[in-house]
């Protein structure tokens, strides 16, 4: 008895098999043919979502995207691997319908429909809403390092430029004092020549310099702190593995089914000032504006969680027990008559920062060297017994940029109300397994743990695909391929 043995290649078949004979009815790649047909890309704000009447056809922004969501589906993020795979993969054949776009127009989408891509993610996000796959109640909030195309050799900190300039100060006083000997010592058979080696030496490291002191003032205009020379929007920051140069992406997630509801990429090193921007935008996008959102104490800023507050959010951060006073309409003003374990809270549309006991801080001084604001009420301290500190004057120190900093505030017409904020430990225990299951599996299991393209736009663009692909798996293994389809048709 021999083998099982195919069909011979020389055979020819009088009745070709067709393609979709090739994808079975439970391959997800029908889904997601289904989904981007039915999105109407113009609206989106995805480019040449109509073809043109003039000029060489292009191909269809339906076709470019769903072979970009399939790579983010299989682990193949590269250009030059998805034309590949045009061309040797059956289910990229069924999917495109035997098109064969080069690296160059693969790559060009993207870059092209970077901002809209964003778009594309947010209509899956309303579709698994009408289907009932948020649970709309309770949401995780978490950050993530993610390596950008930057490598730490191309990211200088201003104390590193300052140590360059220094070094080249010092080289170039060294060949100054060796071309005044050179000078000293020329005779007439050609010691010329070095001297004019050494004063082409010393013009490159002028240059050289000119350089970095553009750096610095780029910098100080910009009122950062570091510059990266590769990709200008990433920042060095401490990572799970040490410190790379990276973006930060905040992601919040769906308890019920550990879907990705909202994202966004940053170059803020820590999360302190994240949490009530993702809380709004994941409240307005579910429709769920009671929302319950879990954070670890990364996101601990008294400010950030009255803002939620203020807004009807309920935030449950690790480590934030207390009460804080918060902005209020006049019939809900009370009076303060103590705390416990209060902290300040900034509002900055106004300038000013209320402090545990209700009293007003105005801004003090601008400390430029730390980037803070300080804010205080010598009277009010003096005089108060809540002991909120050891200094003679409560002080307030606001980490912000100098041009959002100014003199001006107003505290006319500033109700306020206590709030006594209690951390329910069984919510926040369940954080870690709602928000970290999405990023390990972007990270690992979608091998998406680095970036391939460059600048904050550019990534937000990455990641929507990353993210829509996510979603997609997700929800096939929950609702399977034929309700799905059904759902979309």
């Amino acid at each position: 008895m021999g083998y099982i043995t195919g069909i011979a290649r020389n055979q020819m078949i009088l009745f070709p098999e067709s393609l979709e004979e090739y994808v079975d009815e439970n391959n997800p790649v029908r889904v997601l043919d289904a989904f981007v047909d039915s999105l109407e890309l113009g609206d989106i704000g995805i480019t040449k979502s109509s073809p043109s009447d003039t000029g060489r056809p292009p191909y269809s922004p339906y076709d470019m995207l769903k072979l970009y969501v399939y790579g983010y589906m299989n682990r193949i993020r590269s250009t030059r691997r998805m034309e590949t795979e045009t061309k040797r993969n059956v289910e990229v054949m069924w999917l495109l319908e035997k098109l064969s776009p080069d690296h160059k127009t693969i790559s060009r989408f993207r870059k092209d429909n970077a901002k809209a891509l964003k778009g594309v993610f947010r209509e899956f996000v309303k579709l698994c809403t009408k289907l009932g796959l948020y649970g709309r109640e309770l949401a995780a909030i978490d950050g993530s390092k993610f390596k950008a195309v930057n490598s730490k050799d191309r990211n200088l900190s201003t104390k590193e430029i300052n140590e360059r300039i220094k070094k080249l100060d010092s080289r170039i006083d060294e060949y100054m004092k060796q071309l005044d000997e050179a000078d000293t010592q020329e005779d007439v058979s050609g010691g010329c020549v070095e001297s004019a080696e050494i004063v082409q030496i010393v013009e490159n490291l002028k240059e050289r310099k000119e350089k970095y002191n553009g750096y610095l003032e780029e910098m100080e205009s910009e009122e950062e702190t570091q510059k990266s020379l590769t990709d200008p929007d990433s920042r060095m920051m401490k990572g799970a593995s040490g410190y790379d140069v990276s973006y930060n992406v905040q992601t919040s997630v769906d308890s019920k089914h550990k879907l990705i509801a909202e994202f966004k990429v940053t170059n803020y090193g820590n999360d302190m000032n994240q949490l009530s921007d993702m809380a709004l935008s994941t409240a307005e996008i579910l429709d769920a504006p009671n929302i319950t959102v879990v954070a670890d104490d990364g996101f601990n800023n008294a400010s950030e969680i009255a803002k939620c507050l203020q807004n009807g959010i309920s935030p449950q951060v690790s480590g934030s027990g207390g009460s804080i006073c918060v902005p209020c309409d006049e019939h809900e003003a009370e009076e303060i008559v103590s705390h416990e374990n209060g902290r300040g809270v900034h509002i900055k549309e106004r300038n000013i920062v209320i402090c545990p006991m209700g009293q007003v801080m105005y801004p003090g001084c601008y400390q430029k060297s730390g980037r803070q604001a300080r804010y205080y009420n010598g009277k009010a301290c003096a005089k108060c017994k809540c002991r909120c500190t050891d200094a003679k004057y409560r002080t307030f120190d606001i980490r912000m940029k100098k041009s959002e900093f100014s003199k001006e505030y107003n505290a006319e017409n500033l109700y306020i109300r206590q709030v006594k904020i209690k951390v329910d430990t069984e919510i926040t225990k369940t954080r870690k397994e709602i928000a970290e299951h999405p990023f390990g599996t972007v990270k690992r299991a979608m091998e998406a743990g680095h970036l391939l393209t460059k600048g904050i736009e550019s990534v937000t663009g990455e990641f929507s695909l990353a993210f829509l692909a996510y979603n997609i798996k997700r929800v096939v293994n929950i609702l399977g391929v034929k309700k799905l389809i059904n759902a979309l048709t």
